[in-house]
């Protein structure tokens, strides 16, 4: 029996984001000024022409598989992103100090956008922010890092959207709020998760510190709607 986190995009918006969801049975995605992502009951050809058909025109989607997936000629792939999917193990919950740390809200918005930009940490759109529970730290008045979370397949839920401002690097910033994060997460009888690019491994090496473990491989697809 298929794992939920082997397709947690479909599994999200058939749980925890069943409210943010569009689409039909067996083909969902996320309202467009949330999010990019859709999911399907399966990768199949005839659930991506049903996707095709459901959406609206110039459509940009991002879906995840575990196995490499042939895209239909009428998708146009942008581009694919081989990554890690780690589900966090560790036995206790972290002793987080929230100082410092600033709960991030729709006035936060533009620096947020800001600070993915530079660091292209994953899809982050005006009304992302609605998926929850950002916490950022400031210096000097500016941004320097973030995370929050992303899919929720109950009872698992997604950190994402982790970034540090190139000049902040190295001073434990990322590693701070992910305590916070985990914690919040576990208190809620939850299980983090989240995802990273294969290739980095300085984030790979932070989320195993943490108390995270590689679960399986994942590729990330970005195709876009060309019009017939």
């Amino acid at each position: 029996m298929e794992h939920i986190l082997d397709n947690p995009i479909y599994h999200a918006l058939i749980s925890g984001h069943g409210h943010l969801a569009k689409g039909v049975d067996g083909v969902k995605y996320y309202t467009e000024d949330i999010t990019a992502f859709a999911g399907l009951k399966d990768n199949s050809l005839e659930n991506l022409e049903t996707l095709y058909q459901i959406s609206a025109p110039d459509s940009l989607f991002v879906f995840f598989s575990k196995t490499p997936v042939e895209i239909p000629e009428k998708w146009k792939l942008l581009t694919h992103i081989d990554m890690f999917q780690l589900v966090f193990r560790g036995s206790e919950i972290p002793i987080a100090d929230a100082s410092g740390l600033t709960e991030l809200d729709v006035a936060h918005v533009p620096e947020m956008m800001d600070l993915v930009e530079l660091t292209k940490p994953g899809p982050f759109l005006a009304k992302t922010i609605e998926l929850s529970n950002y916490t950022g730290i400031f210096v000097d008045g500016k941004l320097a890092s973030m995370a929050g979370h992303r899919f929720f397949p109950s009872p698992y839920r997604e950190l994402s959207a982790v970034c540090t401002h190139p000049d902040y690097l190295g001073k434990g910033y990322a590693f701070k709020i992910l305590q916070e994060q985990i914690k919040r997460i576990l208190l809620r009888n939850e299980t983090p998760f989240l995802h990273v690019r294969n290739d980095n491994e300085g984030a790979v090496k932070l989320y195993q510190k943490l108390g995270f473990e590689i679960r399986t491989d994942m590729i990330a697809y970005v195709i876009k709607k060309e019009l017939s």
